[in-house]
């Protein structure tokens, strides 16, 4: 009686020092205090004067390139977003973000699998194997279909799922930021080009010009009314426009250089007619920073997508320090002998939870959570960073377009006046009542105006090209991408 007594009361002790070695496991898991949080705060937009008062600007057109009215600069857009090598770099890095995406997504999910194992073997008859097992050749075979499922109750793989998401949201971002880029590269290129060669049709006009004053010199010369001094003068003028000629011609290869490499065919701006500025039309940009630029701007959105992923990064590095659960089963067929494998009395099954915890693994945990937290910090950083950069490059913009505004009208006036003095010095000149030295001092105001009017011009086309760039060049975020703004500021919130 005694011993009945003492065999039943030994599973109620072995059940009882389980739980008990069980919670002192509990207490004893690996602990995140003292672990600082992430200190960095994100700015929003009033911080940055971007408050709903602020003024409003027209959305930009995606395709707002069209609106220049140049079929060529449209077909070497069309080219560049299809063969552009960066572009094609951009979109390689979103479809690996959104795999490991679905990567993320897999762990939160049942596992099942299957496992079949063949064998022949001789079994060792000095060892466990009693005869006429032991010392014997027998075939054996296992069949089985095995499942697992962790059961993510502190939601370590739910927020490395988040994480995972961000990171994809922010390489979509990231892409059509390349996208605008390299449309905008392309656009800017093409306008240094006509600048070029209206600079160039600068250049023989003033050479063709320079050859007329030397036919007169020469005549003047001839007649004994110039010295030579003034011949010579005139003569040296001729070199002078020709080594400008030569300059612009060697900015024109390599612009169309570089303008292939941007195409994605270097060649294919070897062929292009010479733009001109006069061809281009001008668009009209309100010159304004919008309330709502952060929106516009797709690599502000992705700066905030990477802000998310981190957030999710730190509760997933949190969830780690608390116990996996898993739920583990199989069922299959085992025997010895092929014949026997899948006969009755070889099936067999297993099923169970699993549970796991950290008690002591050297401050990895702790290690990891403060690097999540860093992690945080950088991005939320990077984020401000690049709002505030977003916010300065708008406003040079604008600054610019209207500087550029004023100073064409201030440059024709001196041009006209320069023609007129030019036309005054000749006619002087040709009637013996001035000095070639006038003609000279004329004839440079004359072509510093008119360089100056065909850089205005192109600035004028660039600044435009930039601003709308600057405007987010006709990103518009997608509804989780527009709805990631609140989840940004809620989870950074969360966090303090």
């Amino acid at each position: 009686m005694k011993n009945n007594k003492i065999r039943g009361t030994a599973p109620l002790r072995r059940l009882k020092l389980g739980v008990l070695v069980l919670a002192l496991g509990l207490s004893a898991c690996a602990d995140m205090s003292g672990v600082a949080p992430a200190q960095s705060s994100m700015r929003d937009p009033a911080s940055l004067g971007l408050s709903t008062g602020s003024a409003a600007a027209p959305a930009v057109s995606a395709q707002w390139w069209l609106e220049f009215g140049d079929a060529q600069l449209d077909q070497l857009i069309a080219q560049a977003l299809a063969s552009n090598p960066s572009l094609k770099l951009a979109q390689a890095r979103l479809a690996r973000a959104q795999a490991m995406a679905g990567v993320a997504r897999a762990a939160t999910l049942p596992q099942v699998g299957g496992a079949m194992d063949l064998n022949r073997q001789k079994f060792s008859g000095n060892y466990i194997y009693p005869p006429p097992l032991g010392g014997a050749i027998y075939n054996s075979g296992d069949a089985l279909l095995n499942a697992s499922w962790e059961l993510d109750f502190f939601g370590k793989n739910r927020a490395a799922l988040d994480a995972a998401i961000g990171t994809a949201r922010a390489a979509e971002a990231d892409a059509q930021a390349a996208r605008v880029l390299l449309a905008s590269q392309v656009t800017r290129s093409y306008f240094q080009l006509a600048r070029l060669n209206d600079q160039l049709a600068v250049g023989r006009r003033t050479l063709a010009q320079r050859e007329e004053t030397l036919a007169i010199v020469h005549d003047r010369f001839s007649a004994g009314l110039d010295t030579k001094l003034e011949l010579r003068e005139s003569e040296g003028g001729l070199p002078d426009a020709r080594q400008q000629i030569e300059a612009l011609q060697e900015q024109v290869a390599l612009t169309r250089n570089a303008l292939g490499a941007l195409v994605g065919q270097p060649n294919a701006a070897q062929t292009i007619t010479a733009p001109s500025l006069s061809a281009i039309k001008g668009i009209a940009t309100t010159p304004v920073i919008p309330a709502d630029l952060l929106g516009r701007r797709a690599d502000i959105v992705a700066a905030r997508w990477r802000v998310e992923a981190s957030t999710k990064d730190v509760a997933s590095a949190k969830a780690q320090f608390y116990p996996n659960i898993n739920l583990a089963a199989f069922a299959g067929f085992s025997s010895l002998g092929f014949g026997q494998l899948f006969r009755s009395g070889s099936e067999q099954w297993n099923v169970g939870p699993a549970l796991t915890l950290p008690i002591f693994e050297g401050g990895r945990l702790r290690a990891n959570l403060r690097g999540k937290a860093a992690d945080q910090d950088a991005a939320v950083e990077s984020y401000n960073a690049a709002v505030i950069d977003a916010v300065r490059d708008v406003a040079d913009q604008v600054a610019s377009s209207q500087s550029i505004v004023r100073q064409q009208s201030e440059q024709r006036a001196a041009q006209a006046a320069a023609e007129s003095a030019y036309e005054i010095a000749v006619q002087r000149y040709k009637a013996g009542l001035g000095n070639y030295l006038n003609v000279l001092t004329a004839e440079t105001s004359v072509l510093g105006q008119r360089r100056l009017a065909v850089d205005l011009s192109a600035r004028a086309l660039d600044t435009q090209v930039a601003l709308i760039r600057a405007l987010g060049g006709g990103y518009e975020a997608g509804p989780v991408a527009q709805s990631g703004a609140g989840q940004v500021a809620g989870s950074t919130t969360a966090q303090k």
